[in-house]
């Protein structure tokens, strides 16, 4: 009989001891698993939303984080508002112009200034942004149709955006006019919106009365893992034709920023788009044409009185490091903590039971077993159980994860399967834990060891 088996009568001798303790054992090592699970999640979803596909946010002066907060994650308020000008200053267009020459509904809107980062926007796009208005609780994102067909998604920043149904809103749409959007789908989900149904936005207020003006919703967006997920997007111009969405005074930041309207006939019933003078921005989404333009365009944005620029690479990295490595690190170290729990559980286990064996070792001393070979089953016995107790505990936290799997996904986007989570900390997970209660055997299989044969025989 060869000393594993020993070890293994002597773990059926003490059954319920056994069980109790692996049970202990899997509960800690389960614990382990779900910890190091959701720091998985953390991080996958971080790393997911650091690369957004453009390089820049172009937005009024104050805190950097507020403002990516607020542009990449939808959280906090806006900083300030920003002069549509400043968007016109990025547009690519020939000859260094910008090229914002759009008929909408048969309105003709031509800027006769020159687009002063043009050059460094060529082969890249501008995309501007207004924020600050609700449907529900879930924040509205005013822009342009090239949010969904310029704009990358996903760690190497190539998925498109594709459309769980419907389609793309339109800057003017013979049917709809102004007024479409298009909503994540975490947002069609949750208030059970579908292509056809109509939203009306609040502002400022989650809880408030809608304004009058609805949009009709013609894309529902498929999940993409990303902020989007819990967005509603509406169309810039029916943005502006809201009540209170006007700039109140005239601005005097860009006084050689003439402008000409021509205003054919309207379809019947369409009011005109707002001219450019009254329009503010909340921030414009940049990409250079070559990343390290991001950098001279950079400064001398950030020289002006009224906007910033800011990398949203940097800031959600910056925050990944200041808020939520030390609450990952804090995690581990709970895991951690954990794992000795479970070994001095193992060493109180079979330590206790020595007094129970002290004649049976004394009998397998007696027939001739040497003393290593008697501490040699004592610790294989705790390895036992480590192992057992730690694969059972492997098995139901991954089996957990795998089955919380749908819910986080309708909260993140990201799905769990059963493999998908592990890291190079929970490899070592199991042996670490056998090599510790290996370790924590040594106690009781000292006393083994020492077992005085003569006296517990009598």
């Amino acid at each position: 009989m060869n000393l594993i088996t020993i070890a293994f009568r002597n773990m059926q001798q003490r059954g319920l001891a056994s069980a109790l303790t692996m049970i202990s054992m899997a509960l800690g090592v389960a614990l382990v698993v779900v910890v190091l699970s959701i720091s998985w999640i953390i991080k996958e979803s971080f790393d997911r939303n650091s690369n957004v596909g453009y390089h820049l946010i172009v937005g009024a002066k104050g805190g950097a984080l507020q403002l990516a907060l607020n542009t990449v994650f939808y959280l906090s308020q806006p900083i300030e508002v920003i002069p549509y000008e400043e968007y016109l200053e990025f547009l690519p267009g020939d000859d260094g112009r910008p090229n914002e020459i759009k008929r909408v509904g048969g309105w003709i809107a031509e800027p006769e200034r020159k687009g002063i980062f043009s050059s460094y926007t060529r082969g890249g796009f501008a995309i501007p942004v207004c924020l600050g208005d609700y449907v529900g609780r879930f924040r509205v994102v005013a822009t342009k149709p090239e949010f969904f067909e310029k704009l990358r998604y996903g760690k190497a920043a190539d998925q498109e955006y594709r459309f769980e149904s419907g389609r793309n809103f339109q800057v003017y749409s013979p049917e709809h006019g102004y007024f479409e959007a298009v909503v994540g789908s975490r947002v069609a989900r949750e208030m059970g919106i579908s292509v056809g149904d109509t939203v009306k936005t609040t502002h400022g207020d989650p809880e408030g009365e809608g304004h009058g003006q609805p949009f009709t919703v013609v894309g529902v967006l498929a999940p993409t893992g990303t902020p989007n997920d819990r967005a509603v997007f509406i169309n810039l111009e029916g943005f502006y034709l809201i009540d209170g969405h006007a700039r109140a005074f005239e601005d005097e930041a860009h006084p050689d920023a003439e402008k000409v309207y021509v205003e054919p006939e309207l379809p019947p019933g369409q009011p005109p788009p707002l001219p450019l003078e009254k329009r503010d921005l909340t921030a414009v989404l940049v990409k250079a044409g070559q990343p390290m333009f991001a950098v001279h365009m950079a400064r001398p944005i950030n020289k002006r009185l009224r906007t910033q620029a800011v990398s949203p690479v940097k800031e959600v990295t910056n925050m990944l490091e200041m808020f939520v490595d030390p609450v990952r690190n804090a995690l581990l170290a709970v895991t951690i903590v954990v794992c000795l729990v479970s070994a001095v559980s193992i060493l109180v286990s079979i330590y206790n039971s020595m007094n129970e064996r002290r004649r049976d070792i004394a009998v397998m001393r007696a027939l001739g077993a040497r003393r290593d070979v008697v501490l040699m089953i004592v610790l294989l016995e705790s390895m036992l159980i480590a192992f057992s107790g730690g694969a059972l505990g492997w098995v139901a936290g991954h089996g957990l994860a795998a089955l919380a799997s749908p819910l986080v996904e309708q909260r993140t986007g990201i799905q769990i399967g059963f493999l998908s989570s592990i890291t190079w900390v929970e490899l070592t997970l199991v042996p670490g834990i056998v090599i510790l209660a290996t370790i924590a055997g040594i106690v009781p299989a000292l006393a083994a060891y020492r077992t005085d044969v003569s006296r517990h025989l009598t």
